[in-house]
């Protein structure tokens, strides 16, 4: 329960670390990044979240007397597709900041540089982008089953649960990527490595997901998440492989 608690407030711990001397030019361009993220995220899900929900919730219907019930779960699940989508597309782009950004991290908490990690912004954008695509493959081959079973009656509230862990555990594997990836560590082991420690990665994601919520916290998700991400690692992960 307390390991669950702490991974849960890493994000936040992570507000602090980024704004650290030395680490704010890492920040800057995700910062920037995810302030345009959410900014297309809330002319996108405003346009297009009524609409969802009448089709999916009529008002007048059996399932009116749990409407508000299934309103807050398929809410929940529908700003977090959303959230993932663009999240995706701005870690995307801002991926080889982000290695440098955990890279820098790091060597504040430990007093060492990885060894891996490539401060040539030019030669870590092909690794970095690489690493993104596979998590974008990762993110739909398991993505889709479960959007499938929200069109089958009675099964769409379990896929509702089952996308809200599912999203928490693909944040933490989206951003502690970043911090073992500077180590050389392939997307396998790097998965082995948070399942050896789920529900803390767990609360990690859950902790990140929360902070997309926050009003103006939002903003800094991203690079407060690759700074939680790099404690993790840190104090977690890394004993395991040394």
């Amino acid at each position: 329960m307390l390991s669950a608690i702490s991974g849960f407030f890493l994000p936040f711990q992570g507000l602090r670390l980024m704004l650290k001397p030395g680490l704010r030019r890492y920040v800057l361009v995700p910062l920037l990044l995810n302030i345009a993220l959410f900014a297309g995220l809330a002319y996108f899900a405003g346009g297009y979240f009524d609409d969802f929900m009448n089709e999916w919730l009529p008002q007048h219907g059996w399932l009116e007397f749990v409407r508000w019930l299934l309103w807050i779960l398929f809410a929940a699940a529908y700003a977090l597709a959303v959230f993932y989508g663009f999240t995706l597309i701005a870690n995307l782009i801002a991926a080889p900041f982000n290695a440098m950004l955990a890279a820098r991290v790091e060597e504040k908490l430990t007093g060492v540089l990885p060894a891996d990690s490539d401060e040539s912004l030019l030669r870590a954008i092909v690794p970095a982008v690489a690493g993104e695509l596979g998590k974008i493959f990762y993110f739909v081959s398991r993505a889709l089953p479960l959007l499938i079973l929200f069109f089958v009656p009675g099964v769409n509230i379990l896929a509702t649960i089952g996308w809200l862990i599912f999203g928490f555990w693909f944040l933490a594997i989206e951003y502690a990527d970043y911090p073992m990836g500077n180590h050389a560590l392939r997307p396998h082991q790097q998965r082995d490595h948070l399942r050896r420690r789920r529900f803390k990665a767990l609360a990690f994601g859950a902790g990140v997901t929360t902070m997309m919520l926050i009003p103006v916290l939002q903003f800094a998700a991203m690079p407060a998440a690759v700074a939680g991400a790099t404690r993790l690692w840190v104090d977690d992960l890394r004993p395991q492989t040394t």
